[in-house]
């Protein structure tokens, strides 16, 4: 007989797990069928930013979206924690982004400048180098100045995804790829190697696998791969308050210094030249990192849509199955547990989401 449920989600990463736990904890007989560890895994090489002051820019929704998200985090943190006795490690107090040269100063206070007009004012400013001085006394002097949101934040990606599964319990099913969906509307089958699983309503967020799946309910998610390089120091003495765009200090004391960005296909695998970079301007705005030792360095690989927003849509040709996607799985993990996955129970996304669908490929290809 199949394993009949409210809602199947597909895709056992950050945005599966909090769309399903969000359902499960309203009370939906929600199951999450996860690829296993030999999936892309994003969540293993996300940074850990939960991250508001630069998303958005000439996509005002996309703005208020994450806006929304990091004011819902602290209560997804405090559920997780209560149900599972995981620590998200959750801090919000406020972000930072270093400029390391005049030019940047400015291109970044022209870019906030722009968001406040289009977005609204969220308590972003540019700080002068002797303000972050005061904040961050150990940058170098190559910082000019930076720009702080008093309401950035950072977690632990790895305990998030962690929190999300176990709270799941019994209804996270591992191991369980999907062979096949036969969809009608309100109505999905899908088949995995030992089960198969049937639902009214179903969601497709399986990061890069999303691009395959979503036809077979008459969806369309153009996303690609791109690689990103990330450095992790030995534990060091507490460094930093605030987390930045490029570096963050964990709980545990050790510093992730990043980010890279390459179109290097379905790669893995770490260059050393990309690395070096990465180092070299970490050092420049925090010199201090020259005496740590780096323990361990990664890739991973970001799920992009064309235009680096989300995708978010409802299948036409077969109401009940739904597809999201989107690059920023922590940042987005409170909207997605606590609106998104309301909304899908509820039969349709908000209005707010809908600049998101993959609609908008389309029209920007017949322009």
């Amino acid at each position: 007989m199949p394993s009949a449920h409210d809602l199947i989600v597909i895709g056992g990463g950050l945005v599966g797990g909090a769309i399903a736990w969000g359902a499960r904890r309203l009370g939906a007989d929600a199951v999450l069928l996860d690829e296993g560890d030999i999936a892309y895994r994003a969540a293993r090489g996300n940074f850990g930013l939960v991250w508001v002051q630069s998303k958005g820019a000439g996509m005002p929704p996309y703005a208020a979206w994450t806006r929304r998200s990091a004011t819902l985090w602290p209560e997804l943190a405090t559920a997780l924690h209560a149900a599972t006795g995981v620590d998200t490690a959750l801090r919000q107090p406020g972000g930072l982004a270093f400029c390391l040269s005049d030019d940047e100063f400015r291109q970044r206070e022209d870019m906030l400048r722009r968001m406040h007009n289009e977005s609204g004012d969220i308590g972003t400013r540019m700080l002068s180098r002797e303000e972050v001085r005061a904040m961050v006394p150990g940058i170098g002097d190559a910082v000019t100045g930076a720009s702080f949101c008093p309401v950035d934040g950072h977690a632990s990606p790895l305990h998030l995804l962690r929190a999300l599964h176990q709270a799941l319990g019994p209804a996270y099913r591992p191991n369980q790829r999907t062979d096949r969906i036969e969809a009608a509307p309100h109505s999905f089958t899908v088949h995995t190697p030992d089960t198969t699983y049937t639902a009214p309503k179903l969601v497709i967020a399986a990061g890069l696998g999303s691009r395959a799946l979503a036809p077979l309910v008459g969806l369309d998610v153009p996303v690609a791969p791109q690689q990103g390089q990330v450095i992790v120091t030995e534990r060091v003495r507490k460094l930093l308050d605030y987390p930045t765009h490029i570096m963050r200090q964990t709980e545990e004391g050790s510093v992730m210094l990043g980010d890279s960005a390459e179109d290097v296909g379905f790669d893995t695998t770490t260059r050393v030249r990309i690395l070096r970079t990465i180092a070299e301007r970490n050092v420049l705005a925090f010199p201090a990192l020259k005496q740590a030792s780096i323990i361990r360095t990664w890739a991973a690989l970001r799920v992009m849509s064309p235009d680096g927003y989300p995708i978010y849509e409802e299948s036409q040709r077969y109401p009940g199955a739904f597809a999201t996607t989107c690059h920023s799985g922590v940042t987005l993990a409170g909207a997605h547990a606590l609106a998104l996955a309301p909304a899908i129970l509820a039969g349709a996304l908000p209005e707010d989401l809908a600049a998101f669908t993959a609609a908008r490929f389309r029209r920007d290809a017949a322009a």
